[in-house]
């Protein structure tokens, strides 16, 4: 019998052309999935996902942030071995890690992947701690998406925890949408702050402990503060800057083509 090639090899030597046309078969494929599952809660989009997996192998992707505690429970009912991929970027706030660690004991999490850039890249590229300071694109990319994106090789789509009331880039993001590389799933895309509150209330689910401080979004330490009241949830990231994202939904990974009817 002939020897089949290797997935993970043959995606390294894909021509541009092969890429543009696996590109253009994930979005047809992510349009028929929104369509299919319209309407569909996130219980059932979860389910989806994790059980029937209807977009291939799959993993979770969590910051462990303000409102992670809310999808990671939902998951957990549904198979709490399900591929947990967080990424550690060195500068996340101390709370954050041990949010992590509260979570992933409460929630019996049993494959918990924690990824980032390693001490001869952060020695190569950051030195002194400091590029946040002069190119926080370059610090996100070598701290956050180049990590995450080599930690999605081995699966065809990834769950992600964005809402469209998050930020205005937001607004509009469906169910199921694909990336360059990817199916993304959205099973949150559609609750409201309001929502993801009464769920933690009504599943005794902790907060993270930097929400009673005034962040609703947390990312790393040196690039987040607080947000006014009235202000858009992620005003704190990057504060001052023209930059809204971290990049992972902007990588290969993550940037968004949008479904075509």
């Amino acid at each position: 019998m002939p020897r089949l090639p290797d997935p993970a090899v043959a995606a390294t030597a894909a021509t541009p052309v092969d890429a543009a046309s696996r590109t253009e078969e994930l979005v047809r494929e992510a349009a028929a999935l929104d369509a299919r599952h319209a309407g569909a809660t996130a219980e059932e989009l979860l389910r989806l996902a994790l059980r029937e997996r209807v977009a291939g192998d799959v993993a979770l992707v969590s910051s462990f942030g303000a409102e992670s505690a809310a999808l990671l429970h939902l998951a957990a009912q549904i198979d709490p071995a399900f591929p947990l991929i967080f990424v550690d970027t060195r500068r996340l706030f101390p709370e954050t890690l041990a949010y992590r660690d509260r979570l992933v004991a409460m929630l019996g999490l049993t494959d918990v992947r924690s990824v980032g850039p390693d001490d001869a890249t952060e020695q190569r590229l950051d030195p002194i701690g400091a590029l946040f300071a002069r190119d926080t694109d370059a610090c996100c990319g070598f701290r956050k998406v180049e990590p995450l994106d080599a930690a999605l090789k081995p699966f065809r789509a990834w769950i992600s925890g964005r809402k469209r009331y998050q930020a205005s880039s937001r607004h509009d993001i469906p169910a199921f949408e694909a990336t360059a590389t990817h199916i993304k799933v959205n099973p949150l895309a559609s609750w409201s702050m309001a929502d993801i509150a009464h769920y933690m209330r009504a599943h005794a689910l902790p907060a993270h402990p930097l929400v009673a401080q005034g962040y609703p979004s947390i990312g790393c330490a040196p690039c987040t503060s607080p947000v006014a009241e009235g202000e858009d949830p992620r005003a704190g990231r990057w504060r001052g800057q023209d930059k809204t994202e971290c990049g992972i939904h902007v990588s290969p990974a993550g940037t968004i083509t949008r479904n075509k009817a």
